[in-house]
């Protein structure tokens, strides 16, 4: 007989269980137990066979044998278990909801950082290009033509690029 194992290959990963998936699993076991628990309300027969052995099944013996009828067992203990179980499985659901706008948020959150750091990055590029004057540095006028940039037109540029700098970009 041959025997089978796993191995990972390349980026491969074994797959991590989250409390959601352990949560559906425990749903399935549960009603799993459920059904299985069915066929147990049904009646029971005991009997000893010609042999000596008592055996237990759920259909009566063939023939003319002494049959022991065995009781169902008992209702559930708690009557309020489907209601229990309908509110523990709206408390997941919210859960659930709860869970997927917090990542929402954060996955929001993150894009707008990453966006600034970003614009951040590009404006820390222009004032060094601003600051150093063997680059000669053009601006389009309102026809579109390409004017070149003065000493005062870069301090002014610099000023104005070095306040948003401080206020939007910290470090």
């Amino acid at each position: 007989m041959s025997r089978l194992t796993a191995r990972f290959v390349g980026n491969e990963r074994p797959r991590v269980r989250t409390p959601l998936r352990a949560a559906s699993r425990l749903w399935v076991v549960a009603a799993a137990l459920a059904l299985a628990a069915v066929p147990a309300l049904a009646t029971t027969y005991k009997w000893t066979d010609a042999n000596g052995r008592v055996t237990y099944s759920d259909q009566p013996p063939p023939g003319n044998v002494k049959v022991e009828s065995i009781a169902a067992p008992p209702p559930p203990a708690n009557p309020n278990a489907a209601k229990e179980l309908a509110s523990k499985e709206a408390e997941l659901q919210q859960t659930k909801l709860q869970r997927a706008e917090e990542e929402a948020k954060a996955t929001k959150a993150r894009l707008e950082a990453n966006k600034k750091r970003e614009q951040c990055d590009n404006a820390r590029g222009q004032m060094i290009m601003l600051q150093s004057d063997q680059i000669p540095l053009y601006r389009s006028n309102d026809k579109g033509q390409q004017v070149y940039m003065d000493d005062a037109a870069r301090r002014r540029e610099q000023e104005q690029l070095g306040s948003w700098i401080r206020e939007n970009c910290s470090a």
